[in-house]
């Protein structure tokens, strides 16, 4: 059977689990090949040779299982990642929250020192020292795969120099006193709510951030003031900006502005504290 066939015969199982049905069917190929889109596209009337490896794999996407949990990878900020189970997916609106960074730290001419909590597979640590010459960052998060897989990633992107990476439950094991900003994208999700079937499958402590959802956002914001950290930078639920703002007034806050996503939902906030 034809590359081209075997797309059609496939797309119809994945139908009920993804909008791009055909697309993914061909991710799944290429990830079995070894190849890129161009040269499948030139060889759509070629043999197919691995159709029992790919049957196996769509069907396990069927189940809502995550592609980049199957090919190890995603892309993020133009750049490709490793992604593995047992570590939150990079979402697209995270490249916000390295936008907003970027914009406050890109002009600084001395070498500033940042702290991620919470850094999952390191996509933010890692474009920002992909990004920022002057930069030395502090990633933290209390899942050792995490842990790991950042490293990885590091590496991968040459920037393994200007990352350290901790085990650390938030500033648990942070004690430096010149830390120019932190950023997170911490677990912001009420513990009741009933995610969507593929995202079960990601680690819920990356996750669920307390009974109502913003439990770790305020403890990170608290103890980010506590600490005399000049700017922090987080990324939030879409129904969190006024609880939230609300919680700003127990602060010594000089600014802090909101920010929505791409589907035009309030997402995460930047606070410059009065230090």
């Amino acid at each position: 059977m034809t590359i081209k066939d075997t797309i059609r015969k496939y797309t119809n199982e994945l139908k009920q689990v993804t909008h791009i049905p055909a697309k993914e069917v061909e991710i799944l190929m290429l990830h079995l090949l070894g190849k890129n889109t161009i040269w499948l596209h030139l060889n759509y009337n070629e043999e197919f040779t691995k159709e029992k490896e790919l049957e196996v794999l769509v069907k396990k996407r069927a189940t809502n299982y995550p592609i980049e949990y199957i090919i190890n990878k995603a892309s993020f900020y133009g750049e490709m990642f490793i992604v593995k189970p047992g570590v939150l997916i990079p979402r697209p609106e995270t490249e916000i929250l390295v936008e907003n960074a970027l914009e406050i730290l890109k002009d600084k001419k001395e070498t500033i020192k940042m702290l991620e909590i919470g850094t999952g597979s390191g996509i933010i640590s890692v474009m920002l020292a992909m990004l920022i010459e002057n930069i030395k960052i502090i990633a933290v998060d209390i899942n050792e795969k995490a842990i790991e897989l950042a490293k990885e990633n590091a590496i991968k992107h040459g920037v393994e120099n200007k990352i350290e990476f901790r085990l650390s439950n938030l500033y648990e094991n942070v004690n430096e006193d010149d830390i120019f900003m932190t950023i997170s994208n911490p677990p912001y999700i009420a513990n009741d709510y009933k995610l969507p079937t593929n995202v079960k499958y990601e680690p819920s402590n990356a996750l669920f951030g307390g009974n109502i959802g913003d439990e770790l956002l305020k403890d990170i914001i608290k103890d980010t003031n506590s600490k005399k950290i000049p700017y922090l930078l987080c990324e939030m639920g879409y129904d969190q900006k006024a609880p939230l703002e609300n919680y700003f007034k127990e602060f010594n806050i000089d600014t802090y502005n909101f920010y929505k996503d791409y589907e035009k939902f309030d997402r995460g906030f930047t606070l410059k504290f009065k230090v």
